[in-house]
Order: structure tokens, then sequence, then C-alpha cells
């Protein structure tokens, strides 16, 4: 198991150091491997983050590219490395322990269900969590405390959803609808004016096409290339901008294979007292008796899982530091099941696609946990 970093070189500091560059108050530590004082002395910054881009793969498969030319370090995701997780850190610089996001499926106490967050939906219906985002959550977007100009870049179809609409605040949003429409959309929303930035501009198809294809996919590589060339051309097009670009992901991928893929045994599913939240790389159960549960996970599973009591991850610091979120405790339920080496654990909810991703994130593993620092000035 692969610890976070929350005390200088991870995604958490990378946050704290662009929010004290651009006037913020930063949560955390800032980022050791990139100075303050770099950020703050660019007129305009560009946080770019492509979801799901590990740094092993970038080293990897990426030499003689554009990203591997500016590639400064590794630095280290939040724990779960997940999209929910991390993403929710970029928007807010606090720890998944402050924010209470802690995978895709989270149970959410506030609406008396297990529901996916970002598209804000009951887990296996296309209904609204029911309630107003503000119930969960519960940090401001850090955009709102910065004194310069703040513009989000995103995908079309998210860029007005209830999550990322409450986490940009008050930054002017652009959306985009392909790979050159980003490029386009971010060039332009750092040439637009003259008075100082911050740009945050997120891409997701890394992501989705690691889930499907596989990671380790010639898909994926294609679309890496595509992205490489992108990140080049948008390089050269801020040319002589005083422009400082920072790409990073939330989190990397592994591929699992389907023999190592565990569906929840019903002896085990009997004892939940809700479906299984987090992800299929660590699940947190709430449980009817923990002790009980503890004894017959460890049996089943054996060496392709860490049992873990979900407190006992929090006392140790896999969440980060701070003042946990009101409900954090039920939201890591009472027992987290961290898979080992490719495996995944999954079970099933009425109004699920019976569909095993091949390419996974959100455990402890080098490739999941490890992330680029990508730093280029124009």
């Amino acid at each position: 198991m692969l610890r976070p970093d929350y005390q200088g070189s991870g995604f958490v500091n990378l946050v704290a150091s662009l929010a004290e560059a651009r006037g913020g108050a930063p949560r955390h530590p800032p980022l050791i491997s990139l100075p303050v004082a770099e950020l703050r002395s660019a007129s305009n910054i560009v946080f770019l983050i492509v979801d799901g881009l590990g740094d092993n793969y970038l080293e990897a498969n990426g030499a003689g590219s554009n990203l591997a030319r500016h590639r400064r370090s590794a630095i280290s995701a939040v724990f779960p490395s997940t999209t929910a997780s991390a993403i929710t850190t970029s928007f807010t610089g606090a720890t998944p322990l402050e924010h209470g996001l802690t995978g895709w499926f989270t149970y959410f106490s506030e609406a008396a269900c297990v529901g996916a967050p970002l598209p804000f939906q009951r887990r296996g219906e296309k209904t609204s969590l029911g309630i107003v985002p503000g119930r969960i959550f519960t940090e401001p977007s850090f955009f709102d405390a910065l004194d310069v100009r703040t513009v989000a870049v995103s995908y079309r179809p998210i860029i007005d959803s209830l999550y990322n609409m409450h986490h940009c605040g008050r930054a002017e949003r652009r959306a985009y609808d392909d790979l050159r429409g980003f490029v386009d959309e971010t060039a332009a929303a750092v040439k637009s004016g003259t008075a100082r930035k911050f740009v945050y501009a997120y891409w997701p198809e890394f992501d989705a096409l690691s889930h499907r294809y596989g990671v380790g996919s010639v898909e994926v590589r294609a679309h890496f290339e595509a992205l490489d060339a992108a990140f080049g051309e948008l390089v050269a097009r801020l040319a002589g901008s005083d422009t400082l670009l920072v790409l990073t992901a939330d989190h990397g991928f592994i591929d699992c294979p389907p023999e190592e893929s565990i569906e929840l045994p019903a002896e085990l599913a009997a004892m939940l007292r809700f479906p299984l939240c987090g992800e299929r790389r660590i699940a947190f159960c709430h449980v009817h008796d923990e002790r009980k549960f503890l004894q017959t996970a460890a049996r089943i599973f054996g060496d392709r899982a860490q049992v873990r009591l979900s407190r006992e991850l929090a006392e140790e610091g896999w969440f980060g530091p701070g003042r946990a979120h009101p409900h954090f405790a039920e939201r890591i339920g009472d027992v987290a099941l961290v898979m080992n080496g490719r495996g995944t654990v999954k079970d099933w909810v009425a109004g699920e696609p019976r569909h095993l991703h091949i390419g996974n994130h959100g455990g402890t593993s080098e490739d999941e946990m490890h992330i680029p620092l990508v730093v280029a000035k124009t």
C-alpha cells in the first residue's frame, strides 16, 4: 500500500501552491517541487488536469513527447486515488478528510441513499439525490478567494452540472466539445483581456478510454499522442503571453483482468446495511456486525485484499490532515476492502448494467498513486 503524501509532495500541496500564488489562503503546505514564487511571477497560470494520466504511464509511453520534455517530477495523488476525491480537492484545496467525498459511490445520510456525487444521482437510478448540493458539498471553491480573474474550462456535458457549478463558484465557465475545442477555449481564456488570470482546464477523455479499453490499449496510446500534440500546440499558441502551464492528473490507472475481479459473495453481502461504497479497488462497507464481517471477509479474501477498519485508515492519515467533514465517519463506513495486486471487488444493485471496466483506479499501487507534474513557461 503506497501512502499518499500531504506534507509537500502531493496533489493537495500543488493546489495549495496555486491558491497562494493567486492571492488565496492555502489550507496545506505548498508543493516543494514548484515554489510559490515561480508561480506568482507569471501573469497567467493555467492549471491543466488530464483525468487518469499516471506518471508511470507518461514515463513508459512518453519518450520524446512534449509532456515528457516538460515533466518536472512525480507527485502523490490523494486517497482514494479517484476522480470524486481528487477533483473536489482541485476545486477546494481540501483533503478528502475535509471535503468528505471518498469515492464514486458514497453513502449520504442527508439523502438517505448511496449516491454518485459527480452526476448527483442515486446509485442504480437516474434520479437526483433530491437535496440541494450545499447539503453534501460543504467546502467552498477556492476560486472565490483569488485576487485575479478566474476561468474554468470544461467539457460541455458536465460544465453546468450541479457538482461543477457549485465547485466553480464565481469563476467564468467556458465549454468545449472536443480536443480541438479544449485547446481553443483554454488559449482564448488566457488571451481574453490583459488582467492576470488563473485558468482551470479539465480534460476527461483519457480516463474514459482507459476505463473502456484499458490503459495499456492501442486506443489509449493513440489518444495520448493526440493529447501530447495538443499540449505542444497550446504551449506554442501561448508563446509570449507570460503564462505558466501546470499539468497534472487526479490519479493514474491499472488494468484489471476479469479473473482478478471478485463479485461480493452473498455471505458478505448479507452483512451489509447498504450497497458497497467507494470504488472497485477500495470498497467501503457499512455492516451490521463489524467483528463478524472482518473475520468473514479476511477468510474469503485472504491475500487478495487488506481488510481494514475504515476508522484506522483515517487515523493513520490516509485521507489527509485537517478537520473532518461532519459526515466523514459515516461516509467511509465500518470496514474497507483495499484490493491487492490488480484485484477488484464489485456488488450490483437493481438498475445497474452488469459491466466491468478494464481500466481501474482508486487503489494504492504506484501506477494509481503517482501522477505527473508538468510545467511549461511561455
